[in-house]
């Protein structure tokens, strides 16, 4: 075959299948824009369809919620319409009531009138009969109101005794402590006449030359020795002895050593005198050093400054009431300690309290205050602890007790020096105590007899009992108590006991 005639057949049947195939693409471009436009108007249709329906539902839903809102304006309207019949109802009944209230009100006034009205004459009425009283009666009224008067103060008296038997029946806390050894203070730091017995020391001698050489030529000597000593010494007809007089205790037993001590050796002169008195003065400071300390150590008590326990050593020559002052120390520490242990207290301070409670009273007499007020004082200085400061200023309640520790430490204080046998006075004094309380007991009307017991400290009174009563018997041991109180002076505190014993007897026939 010519292969130019296969060429056009070729291109012919190219150009037949490039035909056939447009065609064809042309058809299934026209089916499928068919396609297309046949599914857009169904969309169309569905939506119209979908857009006439939600119209119609919202329709219906705005005609429900219409008439919704009308049945609430309805109800609402119904409502307000009620609320306004309420209040005019009330705004009416209000109008009424004020209407009550105002006649109530003139009725009232109309009514305070006669009350005033009657008022004026029953007052008028009532100084009438005051008149016609005090006439009949013969007395004025200034003279009804004191008879009155004394009728309430004699029933207010006897409520009073009731109350005070009550209130001392009930009170568990002791009370200020009625008595404080003032005297016995005063001795030991200023100078009286009358009180040899504790500020004087007496010498014995070998024989009655010696005086002589302590005297010296032109009394040399024993001027040379008060000057040095600062002592008095009394040189009279008491055989064999001299007295040392001084108001300073630790200088009274410095001059007396050193009195000793010349006598002993027999060289007295001026010079040597001086010797011996500086020797002996070093030695009652080594004294009262060790007594400081030892005191300490049998009270159990650590951390005192060198200096408050040197000043407590001096206490060793100080007494009350024969009571030495430095023992007393002691025995009041072990005896708080006791007593803030059996009740949860601070041990270690109320024993501090207790042990330097008195060491005001080693002040020289030169210092202003009392001995309380001074060991305060001087302890605070060397750094003793608050609590302990305050019950040495405390406990003669010179200012107020803070802690239970300050309690503690005046308690065992009283203990101390009030327990029988703890202090001594002399006889005479002791005879002429006992009895002025018996004698001041039976001054008291009604009390029939008075007994002082327990070496002075306490009373016992026997009343009549037809002419003292119960509440009587409570008033007359105040009385009798208080009348202690004002007249006496005493160490510790006295108990008065009344009684009054009623016997009821008949006879049998």
């Amino acid at each position: 075959m010519n292969p130019i005639l296969n060429i056009i057949l070729e291109i012919l049947t190219l150009a037949v299948g490039v035909a056939a195939g447009y065609f064809f693409h042309r058809y299934q471009a026209e089916q499928a824009a068919k396609a297309r436009h046949e599914k857009a108007d169904d969309i169309i249709k569905a939506a119209n369809a979908q857009a006439r329906l939600i119209e119609s539902s919202s329709r219906e839903n705005a005609t429900k919620i219409v008439q919704a809102a009308e049945a609430e304006m309805k109800v609402r309207r119904m409502e307000l319409n009620r609320e306004t019949e309420r209040l005019d109802k009330r705004r009416g009944e209000l109008d009424a009531r004020f209407d009550k209230i105002e006649q109530r009100e003139q009725t009232l006034n109309k009514r305070q009138s006669v009350v005033d009205k009657r008022a004026n004459d029953i007052e008028k009425l009532y100084e009438d009969q005051v008149k016609k009283l005090a006439e009949i009666a013969q007395m004025t009224q200034e003279d009804a109101r004191k008879d009155l008067f004394a009728a309430a103060e004699k029933e207010a008296r006897g409520d009073m005794a009731r109350i005070i038997r009550q209130i001392e029946a009930e009170a568990r806390e002791e009370g200020e402590k009625r008595a404080r050894v003032l005297i016995a203070d005063a001795i030991q730091r200023v100078a009286s006449e009358h009180v040899a017995e504790v500020t004087r020391a007496v010498v014995t001698l070998p024989s009655e030359e010696m005086k002589g050489r302590i005297v010296g030529r032109n009394g040399r000597n024993i001027k040379a020795f008060e000057q040095a000593a600062g002592v008095d010494v009394i040189v009279d007809d008491t055989p064999d002895s001299v007295t040392v007089s001084c108001f300073d205790s630790v200088r009274r037993e410095i001059a007396r050593r050193a009195l000793a001590k010349l006598v002993l050796d027999g060289r007295i002169h001026p010079a040597h005198i001086e010797k011996v008195l500086e020797d002996e003065r070093k030695a009652v400071e080594k004294i009262i050093n060790e007594s400081g300390d030892q005191a300490a150590f049998e009270a159990n008590i650590t951390g005192l400054h060198p200096e408050v326990l040197r000043m407590m050593g001096r206490l060793k020559f100080r007494t009350s009431y024969g009571q030495n002052q430095l023992a007393h120390a002691v025995e009041v520490a072990k005896l708080a300690g006791i007593l803030a242990a059996e009740i949860g207290a601070n041990v270690e301070l109320s024993k501090q309290g207790g042990f330097l409670h008195d060491i005001g009273k080693a002040m020289d007499h030169n210092q202003d205050g009392t001995h309380a007020g001074l060991g305060a004082e001087f302890c605070k200085r060397y750094g003793v602890h608050p609590v302990v400061v305050n019950a040495i200023a405390s406990h003669h309640h010179e200012v107020e007790q803070e802690t239970i520790e300050a309690v503690i430490a005046e308690s065992a204080d009283a203990i101390s020096g009030a327990r029988p046998g703890a202090r001594r006075e002399d006889l005479e004094a002791y005879i002429k105590r006992i009895r002025s309380l018996e004698e001041m007991s039976m001054s008291f009307e009604g009390v029939q007899q008075a007994f002082a017991i327990q070496a002075g400290r306490e009373v016992r009174i026997l009343v009549k009992p037809e002419a003292i009563d119960d509440l009587a018997s409570a008033r007359l041991a105040r009385d009798v108590a208080k009348k202690i109180e004002e007249t006496m002076q005493y160490p510790g505190q006295i108990r008065v006991t009344v009684i009054r014993e009623t016997r009821s007897t008949e006879y049998a026939k």
